[in-house]
């Protein structure tokens, strides 16, 4: 059976990098209709495919960057073209999960309070539409790669490597005495509070701290959730800084599945009403079988993330 670094990258990112602009055309879509209609469920589905589409992006942005490695020296591949595609397509990336995020915070008040932020809905609205003309512009781009007679090619042959923004961020974190140890400070902090908060949530989902009522530990998500963003960004640096690092290592694949599933977690938390207690008996809550399963799930997953984040200078030779 191949390993997944014998996986065609390339190959891989041609279905991925569907997600970011038809997911999100679909978002926008849902969430548009929502306020035509002044349905607030159709928003609610919207913010939910939103958060989805933002959690997806990472694998479809990761093998763009491991296609590039693999394709960059091929005969009739402009190598400026593909620096520009993925310059834009960090903006993209930037834009869609800002909107994310925006968007689970929505998610949190309605699930809280019966009825997202007046104010939240909006701006996420306006955030996935910037992300969707950038990743639209990404996606035209990437047509210049191997099909330069399809659009203005001229334009990234123009820029000098060094003035990439691909590049400026690795110059930084890799001559910076302080940039990359710094995120790895701020990226261990936000990986201890994302697992201590969901270690604390799904234990009570699978029986533990029964004295204690699910409706108080889940008030804690939102932290969980703050951990999760900072573990992005500063994954992020780390990635485009050094990509070669991460690109054969089967650990940071592995990773990158898993922490996929455990996004999922944070979605199932906020959104999916049968995850939660009668509200009259809050302490006597037990879980269904559905709800121990991907609590299970889920811890086993973040234990996956740890391992796999370990294991990358001495199985993964990442560095």
């Amino acid at each position: 059976m191949p390993s997944i670094t014998t996986i065609n990258v390339a190959h891989l990112h041609l279905l991925l990098n569907h997600v970011p602009t038809v997911g999100t055309v679909a978002a926008l879509g849902l969430l548009i209709l929502g306020f035509i209609r002044r349905n607030e469920g159709l928003k609610l589905v919207g913010l939910e495919t939103l958060f989805a589409v933002a959690l997806l992006t990472l694998p479809a942005f990761m093998t763009g960057v491991a296609g590039f490695d693999k394709i960059r020296h091929l005969p009739g591949v402009s190598e400026p073209a593909i620096r520009l595609h993925q310059d834009v397509a960090i903006y993209g990336f930037t834009w869609l999960e800002f909107a994310g995020f925006i968007g689970w915070v929505a998610l949190w008040q309605a699930r809280r309070h019966g009825r997202a932020a007046r104010g939240l809905v909006p701006v996420a609205t306006a955030l996935t539409a910037v992300a969707l003309l950038v990743m639209a512009q990404a996606a035209n781009l990437g047509g210049d790669i191997r099909h330069p007679e399809i659009g203005p090619g001229t334009l990234a042959a123009t820029i000098q490597p060094a003035d990439f923004l691909a590049s400026k961020i690795s110059n930084v974190m890799v001559n910076s005495p302080w940039a990359w140890p710094a995120s790895e400070t701020i990226h261990f902090l936000g990986l201890s509070l994302t697992f201590g908060v969901l270690l604390a949530i799904n234990l009570r989902i699978l029986g533990v701290m029964r004295g204690i009522a699910f409706n108080d530990v889940h008030r804690l998500l939102p932290w969980g959730m703050l951990g999760f963003g900072a573990n992005l960004i500063t994954g992020m640096l780390f990635f485009v800084g050094q990509p070669r690092q991460y690109l054969d290592s089967a650990p940071f694949y592995w990773k990158v599945v898993f922490l996929m599933i455990a996004g999922a977690n944070f979605l199932y938390l906020t959104v999916f009403e049968k995850a939660w207690p009668d509200d009259n008996r809050p302490r006597e809550w037990n879980a269904s079988a559905a709800d121990k399963t991907m609590a299970a799930v889920s811890l086993f997953s973040w234990l996956a993330i740890l391992y796999a984040g370990r294991m990358l200078p001495f199985i993964g030779h990442a560095f």
